[in-house]
């Protein structure tokens, strides 16, 4: 059977998954830690603690770490080493990976194949900053490194924009990402892709006390259907990025359908307590059937 190893976190819900997944349908799994790895290049190996990396036969990414950060690009560079070097396969390949994790390298990459999404400006200059948010009266400024709405801030034309601003830049935010907010109504829309065909959809419904979707803000997912133009769209965008597993976040307003991002990892908890859907088993299927 095909030696495969689960890059993740210890413990984590989607990680035990994915493991408990490949170890059915191989008799064996190992947790590669990404913070316990070290590339040695002049003996030309990658270890995770005693073990040797270059002896698997290829890797699924479920998470690179807890808390996103440009670290991250790092920890990627030293799988493309992996990939690259030794010929490993790694499910998705880090370059790509890489694409998503800055939000505006992902943010320019939808842009410039025409995905429709929220009017956004990116600036390091204050002034444009407060002008902007005058300008679109409502909106959210986005860390560049970051997931399920983590240190975003919404806000609005009457609120304090000027330490609004210098506070969002005083937690590490010197490049300014502001998106105007957009009235999504009560959900939005996770549309999940394998191996770039269309596996199912979920939508996150918020609670009343929040601004945004998040599980981490109290949205729930339920089942949904969603529309064939809907799907197009999703699909449109992640082939851009060419992911073995992700997610597209989509949400239809009066203004229209945006894409809001393609995730770097995508989830699985989404399908599975909406629908019932075991994506990290199909997931592992896939990927012993890359292999074989």
């Amino acid at each position: 059977m095909k030696k495969i190893g689960v890059i993740g976190i210890k413990d984590a819900w989607s990680t035990e998954l994915l493991l408990d997944a490949v170890r059915r349908k191989t008799g064996s799994v190992f947790l590669v830690e990404m913070d316990k790895v070290y590339l040695d290049s002049y003996k030309e190996t990658v270890f995770c603690g005693d073990i040797d990396l270059c002896k698997f036969d290829a890797f699924i990414i479920k998470k690179i770490g807890n808390i996103y950060s440009h670290d991250f690009l790092n920890k990627l560079e030293i799988l493309k080493y992996l990939e690259e070097r030794h010929k490993k396969r790694i499910f998705s390949a880090p370059s790509r990976i890489m694409r998503l994790l800055n939000r505006l390298s992902c943010t320019i990459a939808l842009q410039s194949n025409n995905i429709p999404m929220p009017p956004t400006v990116i600036t390091s200059d204050k002034d444009i900053a407060f002008k902007t948010i005058k300008f679109f009266k409502s909106a959210v400024l986005k860390p560049l490194y970051s997931t399920k709405a983590r240190g975003m801030r919404l806000v609005n034309y009457s609120d304090d924009i000027e330490n609004e601003v210098l506070n969002f830049v005083k937690d590490g935010n010197n490049t300014i990402y502001i998106q105007k907010k957009i009235d999504i109504g009560q959900k939005d829309y996770g549309i999940v892709f394998l191996g770039g065909k269309y596996l199912g959809t979920y939508a996150r419904v918020k609670n009343n006390s929040s601004w945004n979707t998040t599980t981490n803000s109290g949205g729930k997912y339920i089942t949904h259907q969603p529309s064939r133009e809907i799907i197009d769209l999703a699909k449109k965008a992640q082939d851009i990025f060419n992911l073995d597993f992700t997610c597209v976040d989509i949400a239809e307003t009066n203004e229209g359908i945006f894409v809001f991002e393609v995730s770097a990892f995508g989830g699985f908890r989404g399908l599975m307590e909406s629908a019932g859907i075991n994506a990290a088993e199909l997931y592992t299927d896939y990927v012993l059937g890359e292999l074989n």
